[in-house]
């Protein structure tokens, strides 16, 4: 006998029972989810198109490209860059550098949000330090410049230094080109203050900017001749308090230091300025030393010099970049390094003689 829904409990000699026939089981996977789009692969004019129109999204992707290591992606970087050219060099470059801990970042936001309310359209290429066990950089600049990092007319992008010299992110010179083809008139490159990396940055900017700090010591052991004469101008950070007689006593001793420097190629007198990235004084007195520089080296014809004697340097860097890379990344090569570093260990030949044999080999296939 069988009973409705094979339940005997709902035969009618148990009085009283009745048990449902349940609900049918729902589907492990949401029915109602949509499936995840595959990202679209942009082609080499939807770059150049979204970044000629200033899309923020497109510039920070193509950035990515020009980043990446991947000889693909290095392929369209070039393709894109090249394409850009054209729209590129109406912007005022401006490096920006100083020991860690001089503000740098709060001086950037400061100066930076003077700008953006006047109207200009500012990209800040910051790079950050990699460290040299892990290879990982923190890329915090975002944090540290809070205010500057949602403004509708600002670009801040933070790129890893990735062991380049001094600390100087390989593609920054190429990261500036796509953002003036996106249209940034101003562009500002943080340094991470340390080592080589003010000489290159020195070689892709118009302006170079030395941010000091008073009141940490003898103001005299942070006058270092080769960057000292590389700075246009300086500014002494945290002129506020009671740090500023300090500060206005630093301001004398650099401008005393500048006077025995020679005269720079572009017959142009550093000046120094007091500022305070916290109260906002002098800010707008830096920017109007840095336009009072570029129309300087403007009308004596300097600026169109530096930026081709610039561009015949990244010339050649990228040569020395491409060996580089040609040379560790050829699968011969790879296999001989191991042998010569075991033939240099055991004393067998000498590290100099090692990196002979290696070059000759190479030069020779």
């Amino acid at each position: 006998m069988h009973y409705k829904h094979h339940h005997p409990e709902n035969d009618p000699a148990f009085k009283g029972l009745s048990v449902n026939e349940g609900v049918e089981s729902l589907p492990t996977v949401n029915p109602y989810r949509k499936a995840r789009q595959k990202k679209k692969h942009l082609t080499v004019s939807d770059y150049v198109d979204g970044i000629l129109n200033g899309e923020i999204s497109i510039l920070s992707q193509a950035v990515t490209l020009v980043e990446s290591s991947l000889p693909e992606h290095q392929e369209i970087a070039q393709q894109v860059i090249e394409k850009c050219l054209p729209h590129t060099g109406n912007s005022i470059r401006v490096g920006i550098t100083g020991v860690p801990g001089a503000g740098k970042s709060t001086f950037i936001e400061a100066l930076g949000m003077n700008l953006v309310r006047a109207g200009h359209k500012l990209a800040v290429l910051a790079i950050d330090p990699s460290s040299e066990r892990s290879k990982g950089s923190i890329l915090g600049d975002k944090t540290r410049m809070e205010e500057l990092s949602v403004a509708k007319n600002a670009f801040i992008r933070p790129s890893p230094s990735a062991g380049s010299l001094g600390g100087v992110a390989r593609k920054t010179r190429e990261s500036i080109v796509l953002c003036e083809a996106a249209g940034f008139d101003t562009i500002f490159v943080e340094t991470v203050g340390v080592g080589q990396s003010e000489t290159a940055v020195h070689s892709m900017v118009d302006f170079f900017l030395l941010i000091q700090l008073s009141g940490a010591g003898d103001e005299l052991q942070g006058i270092k001749r080769g960057i000292m004469e590389m700075a246009d101008g300086i500014a002494i950070n945290k002129c506020d308090g009671l740090n500023v007689d300090k500060a206005n006593i630093a301001k004398v001793q650099y401008q005393n230091a500048i006077h025995l420097f020679p005269q720079p190629a572009s017959g142009w007198s550093p000046e120094v300025i007091t500022c305070s990235s916290v109260e906002l004084t002098g800010i707008k007195e830096v920017w109007e030393m840095v336009e009072k520089f570029i129309q300087y080296v403007k009308e004596n014809g300097y600026l169109k010099l530096k930026r081709n004697e610039q561009a015949k340097y990244w010339m050649y860097e990228s040569i020395n970049d491409r060996l580089k890379s040609n040379f560790y990344t050829d699968e011969e090569i790879m296999k001989s390094l191991i042998i010569a570093e075991k033939r240099v260990l055991s004393n067998e030949v000498s590290s100099f003689i090692a990196a002979k044999e290696l070059l000759d080999k190479y030069f020779r296939q």
